[in-house]
């Protein structure tokens, strides 16, 4: 019996060990793994390079606090502000560690503006996290029933709806901030319309709101550009990165651009393992891997390819609602709930999510093969094709 606190649905499958996009089970079974630990596990499996890294590092030093500099962190910190032409980085553990550290600045830039009760526009179906502050954020009823009451300031439209934004800040005065999702993962892979996006952005200038975009699921090189919103050509004041950063190596960062940059002074946040130099050990060798070896435009292309495989397979058949996504973040939606799918992959040797019910989500690590391409193809799209049956 586990002493287990039960909050997950779990599988019935561990994994002792893994390599590439391979993960092996306690019999040693294989199973190709197009979910990334959703969308965490950038490098694949004990990718050699990641696993040096990690265990020179540990070597030297795990933990000293932000009390004192961290080389480490500051070298992360300056990358991040070059690939994404920001200004400055704070670093967390998680995606919503993140997010809480947006809307904590959202917030404070809003009161420093004189503005009492400061409001953030969020979409509906959007995801920011299980904390209070990022499950009130969250579209998702399911997410925030039973935690009430829920964090005020927010107000929430419809996704990829501009006139929709323009309403809500007809109707409050106290509106700070947008945040949003540029690809809605745990929605449903529902990709924001770049001229959305840069909307968006002139609605921030003309009224003198913060634009902060979550890519938690998005960032880090999944979609073929290393932040989605730059495939729009929009920098955000505000962006929060976590997930893929680290390989697995949890970590998480919140990055400011403009009148965002310099809003917190010490004090107004902080985080005990934040930006340690293992985990940014990890995001480094993550992001100079991802350059050297060229998985942006690897990404873009094995996407491309994954989604025309997809289409080939799956035409004409009845039930296939869309074939949606950006780079290696695929979204396979159905005309039913399809969560059953997850079990039926699982015991052909694939690991694949359903989200949104009815919407099968792939993302893949970035060093998926073609072989592995392939391979996820064929196995996947006859079981889509028996279960609409």
């Amino acid at each position: 019996m586990s002493h287990l606190m039960n909050t997950y649905n779990r599988l019935p499958v561990a994994f002792t060990h893994g390599r590439g996009a391979r993960l092996f089970d306690e019999a040693g079974r294989g199973y190709l793994d197009a979910l990334a630990g959703v969308a965490v596990s950038t490098l694949g499996h004990a990718h050699p390079r990641l696993v040096q890294a990690i265990a020179d590092q540990a070597g030297r030093l795990l933990h000293a606090s932000n009390i004192y500099r961290m080389r480490e962190q500051e070298q992360l910190g300056d990358r991040l502000a070059a690939l994404s032409g920001m200004d400055e980085v704070f670093f967390c553990n998680s995606g919503c560690e993140a997010n809480e550290a947006a809307i904590k600045l959202a917030r404070l830039f809003g009161h420093q503006k004189g503005i009492d009760a400061p409001a953030i526009i969020v979409m509906e179906k959007a995801f920011h996290g299980r904390t209070l502050a990022t499950l009130s954020a969250t579209g998702n009823r399911k997410v925030q029933a039973g935690f009430e009451p829920l964090v005020g300031g927010f107000v929430r439209a419809p996704f990829d709806d501009l006139a929709a934004v323009e309403q809500a800040a007809a109707n409050n005065q106290n509106i700070v901030a947008v945040l949003v999702e540029p690809i809605q993962g745990e929605g449903g892979i529902n990709v924001a319309h770049a001229d959305y996006l840069r909307g968006l952005r002139r609605i921030c200038d003309e009224r003198g709101w913060l634009l902060m975009f979550d890519e938690v699921q998005c960032g880090i090189g999944r979609t073929g550009q290393w932040f989605a919103c730059q495939h729009a050509g929009v920098k955000p004041d505000v962006m929060t990165l976590a997930k893929g950063l680290g390989s697995g190596v949890p970590i998480g960062a919140c990055v400011a651009a403009g009148a965002a940059a310099g809003v917190f002074k010490p004090g107004n946040h902080g985080s005990t393992f934040g930006g340690n130099p293992l985990a940014c050990t990890a995001a480094l060798t993550t992001l100079a891997v991802i350059e050297e070896s060229g998985l942006l435009a690897r990404a873009a292309a094995l996407g491309e390819r994954l989604r025309a495989g997809f289409a080939e397979a799956l035409q004409g058949q009845a039930g296939v609602v869309a074939i949606r996504g950006d780079g290696l973040m695929i979204g396979i939606e159905l005309n039913r709930p399809c969560a059953e799918l997850v079990t039926r992959a699982l015991a052909r040797g694939l690991l694949i999510n359903v989200t949104a019910e009815r919407v099968v989500r792939l993302l893949p690590p970035l060093v998926l093969t073609d072989d592995d391409a392939s391979e996820l193809v064929a196995i996947l799209a006859p079981l889509i094709r028996e279960f609409l049956v």
